[in-house]
């Protein structure tokens, strides 16, 4: 029986299809049917963009909570409920200036975005600044999707450096000896969770999407496994990357039936603005 498959980035996945029929034992086998053709043309976005959400209020909070070694934050709604500081929103706006003064062909016609509150607003402004300079359709649409969140810490969701140490030692032995690319926190996902739903929407992304340029709008997490697995990077490769900025751009083009990267973390349109 034939196999199923998808092709995502040159790696090819297959399954057989569920329900076929197997020859009773002792049956004579039937003639190999021909060879079926290999897959030359992968389904793929033209382009595609990748950034990190704008400085949010917790960004601000940790950066002060890791200078003065505090035990807390002062953050008490959900993760998903952090908004854009006011400089994140500035960054955002520069973001939607750079997306404006791209090439018509580069230029996102479609937005995928994580459905929390940071990566939304930045979605929204920087959408509202590249239609305001008549770049793009003013009633573009923002695809809201949840595999774009980012990662899940459990219990040590919104625990500065310090408060890990403290009240989990155990938790941050174990982090330390299996590395973040594998370390899962109870109730939380390791990053290598994160690449899965990550792999999963590419998937769709190469269906619903090719030929055109997109933009994802995410995580710092969610971006480092994007490039994890379009680049097919080691764990020592992985791990040595520095973090993803608020508002960086990260671009690929399809080429040869992958994307292929140009750009990596670039953050100049943040200067320029």
């Amino acid at each position: 029986m034939a196999e199923l498959g998808t092709t995502l980035n040159g790696q090819h996945q297959s399954t057989h299809a569920p329900g076929a029929p197997q020859a009773p034992a002792g049956a004579t086998a039937a003639p190999a049917a021909p060879a079926a053709a290999p897959v030359t043309g992968t389904r793929l976005p033209s382009v595609l963009i990748a950034t990190r959400h704008g400085e949010s209020t917790a960004n601000v909070e940790f950066q002060l909570a890791e200078a003065a070694g505090a035990l807390s934050v002062p953050i008490s709604c959900r993760d998903a409920d952090i908004p854009l500081s006011l400089h994140g929103r500035q960054q955002a706006q520069s973001l939607g200036h750079w997306w404006a003064g791209l090439p018509s062909a580069d230029r996102p016609r479609s937005v995928w975005c994580s459905p929390y509150v940071r990566t939304a607003e930045t979605a929204r402004i920087a959408l509202a600044q590249a239609a305001g300079l008549g770049a793009v359709p003013v009633s573009l649409p923002v695809r809201y999707d949840e595999r774009l969140r980012d990662r899940e810490l459990g219990v040590l969701e919104m625990l500065p450096k310090a408060a890990i140490e403290a009240k989990h030692p155990e938790e941050a032995a174990r982090r330390r000896k299996m590395g973040e690319l594998y370390y899962r926190p109870p109730g939380g996902e390791s990053w290598a969770d994160v690449a899965l739903r990550v792999r999963s929407l590419l998937r769709d992304l190469g269906e619903e999407e090719a030929g055109r340029p997109v933009l994802l709008v995410a995580h710092d997490c969610t971006v480092l496994m994007l490039r994890y697995a379009l680049d097919r990077l080691t764990e020592a490769q992985l791990t040595a990357l520095e973090p993803v900025r608020n508002c960086s751009t990260s671009l690929w083009r399809a080429e040869g039936g992958r994307l292929r990267p140009a750009h990596w973390n670039e953050t100049g349109h943040l200067a320029a603005g």
